[in-house]
């Protein structure tokens, strides 16, 4: 298969003696190694795409940020779950484990909603395994979502009824005035 392409594939010369190779981007190619039942050519692909997107600096960076990821004070358990979701997706080849990345996680949120993920742990969350605590977090997440959609709907209802009942009442007391005959000074007739 790679008669006429022998020429086609060179070898880059090393130019240092010494060089570091980072645990990361090791784990990265040892996670998705070529089986020989997929396409060879495919799976150069996907690996330059992953070894070239993937900046030192910008990993660094990123590693931080899922590290010291805090909830913000403003913001719902689905929200924070999302968020961290989208660093961790940001960043592949972070090196953190499951483990390691839900601890991260629970101790980030604020107190309330670590007790509620206790509570839906039976007790202390994370000394559930890590499967029954991503299902423990999808599941409030879930619920979280629902929950704040239905206090959206109750509040848009509320400034819908809010603004029926003014209007009501505005109506109500023109009614009123157009059936108050203004007082004028009456003049008593004696015979």
């Amino acid at each position: 298969p790679i008669e006429g392409y022998e020429d086609a594939i060179v070898v880059p010369p090393i130019n240092a003696n010494n060089f570091e190779l980072k645990q990361t981007l090791i784990n990265l190619v040892q996670s998705n190694q070529f089986t020989g039942r997929q396409d060879p050519h495919n799976h150069l692909r996907f690996f330059n795409k992953v070894t070239s997107t993937f900046r030192h600096p910008e990993t660094t960076y990123l590693r931080n940020e899922i590290t010291n990821f805090l909830q913000k004070s403003n913001e719902a358990f689905n929200e924070a779950w999302e968020r961290f979701k989208d660093l961790l997706c940001q960043c592949p080849h972070h090196g953190f484990s499951e483990l390691h990345q839900l601890d991260t996680f629970y101790n980030a949120l604020t107190l309330n909603d670590q007790d509620a993920l206790d509570s839906a742990a039976g007790g202390n969350f994370l000394d559930k395994i890590p499967r029954e605590c991503l299902s423990i977090i999808e599941s409030k997440s879930k619920v979280r979502y629902s929950r704040s959609r239905v206090t959206d709907i109750a509040a848009f209802l509320k400034d819908k009824l809010d603004i029926r009942m003014n209007q009501f009442e505005k109506s109500l007391n023109e009614m009123k005035n157009s059936f108050i005959t203004p007082t004028a000074p009456l003049k008593v007739v004696t015979k």
